[in-house]
């Protein structure tokens, strides 16, 4: 056995994993190995016994990426073991086929890896994956917040009562909102709990975005946040869901991959002669594609450098600065002239977010995260 290379393939569940194996030799077949439990304890059981069983070889294990997380990833990779985790719309599947078990999926797994066919994804570090838990969890934090709002405004609107003043949800708004009185009990009790909740979402969302101006100082990839912050419509929140989601932008090797990446390019459908394109293909990160939409908002003013903009420049070196004013410039101005020329304002914002991840992959290249 010595030299063998052995294809172990995971269908991982909750509770649950299939294993099957097969042997780097294109004429052995796949074998199916059996079902343990879903915990690391029983994954090591049995690496431990197929190891025993094959001394002598080196393994080479996948699995799907999934709501399980890369416990497994890291487990095996840290007992010296190859591992790749795949993303389940990468994989390439048979037309026809209209059978799927898990026997069948850990099988499929070791025949396309040994066969070179599945792509790997990114797995970040644990410290990588913490701050983005960190920022994810304030994303779910402002999207239950803009859901009690709009209950409570739908709330007021069933029983006609509507804010004369400007801006909701400002110091007048919400002074007004204190005074409100129903005529029934019942009501009033239900609008009271409704201004509670809002109450409890928005002070939820100032705790998380105060851990991660905590948090970020210390974080190996804080200068690249930093300095994505130069450019206009990136906010710390932009730059930090960027980073954390993305990791060290520098692993793409050209602006090309990280836009196709964040399914930020056309789709295209050609044959022959015929050249079809259409919307964005919204495939990869979605968390980042919808930072970089927003932040393309900003482009739809003239190029200039206020005084927010000027402070988180501060500190920052030439080179980055000179690369954000470049897009500001280059971006503002492509705005103007797709509007003029009639184009749809969500196909400019889709555009201008594209670039923007260009010049984001320009300004990483600048600067060197530090060292832990």
């Amino acid at each position: 056995m010595k030299n063998v290379s052995i294809f172990v393939g995971l269908d991982v569940h909750k509770d649950s994993v299939d294993i099957a194996l097969v042997e780097g030799d294109r004429n052995s077949t796949v074998r199916y190995y059996g079902t343990i439990g879903g915990n690391l304890a029983d994954l090591d059981k049995a690496v431990k016994k197929i190891k025993k069983a094959h001394p002598e070889a080196s393994f080479h294990f996948v699995y799907e990426a999934g709501p399980c997380g890369y416990g497994i990833y890291r487990y095996l990779t840290k007992a010296g073991h190859e591992c790749m985790v795949v993303a389940p719309s990468m994989i390439p599947k048979r037309s026809g086929n209209r059978i799927k078990t898990d026997r069948r999926d850990s099988i499929m797994l070791a025949s396309l890896h040994r066969a070179g066919e599945l792509t790997p994804v990114f797995v970040p570090r644990e410290e990588d994956e913490a701050m983005r838990d960190l920022v994810r969890a304030r994303q779910d934090a402002v999207k239950a917040a803009r859901v009690a709002k709009q209950q409570l405004k739908g709330f007021l609107l069933r029983h006609g009562i509507k804010f004369a003043g400007k801006g909701d949800w400002r110091q007048s708004h919400v002074t007004w909102l204190a005074g409100l009185t129903m005529s029934i009990p019942a009501q009033q009790i239900v609008l009271q709990e409704y201004i509670n909740t809002v109450k409890d979402c928005t002070e939820r969302v100032a705790r998380l975005t105060y851990q991660i101006q905590e948090v970020l100082p210390s974080w190996e990839l804080a200068p690249v946040v930093k300095a994505l912050q130069a450019m206009r419509g990136v906010s710390l929140q932009v730059a930090v869901t960027t980073v954390a989601e993305l990791g060290d932008l520098k692993r793409f090797d050209n602006p090309r991959q990280l836009m196709s990446y964040l399914g930020l390019v056309p789709s295209e459908h050609s044959s022959g002669s015929s050249r079809r394109t259409g919307s964005i293909t919204k495939a990869g990160n979605g968390h980042v594609r919808k930072a970089l939409v927003e932040a393309a908002q900003t482009y739809r003013l003239k190029a200039r450098i206020g005084k927010e903009l000027l402070a988180r420049q501060e500190g920052l070196p030439k080179q980055i600065c000179d690369i954000a004013w470049k897009a500001q410039v280059r971006l503002c101005n492509r705005f103007h002239k797709m509007e003029a020329r009639g184009k749809k304002h969500q196909t400019i914002i889709c555009a201008i977010a594209r670039e923007i991840c260009a010049f984001m992959w320009a300004i990483a290249r600048e600067i060197k995260p530090t060292t832990a």
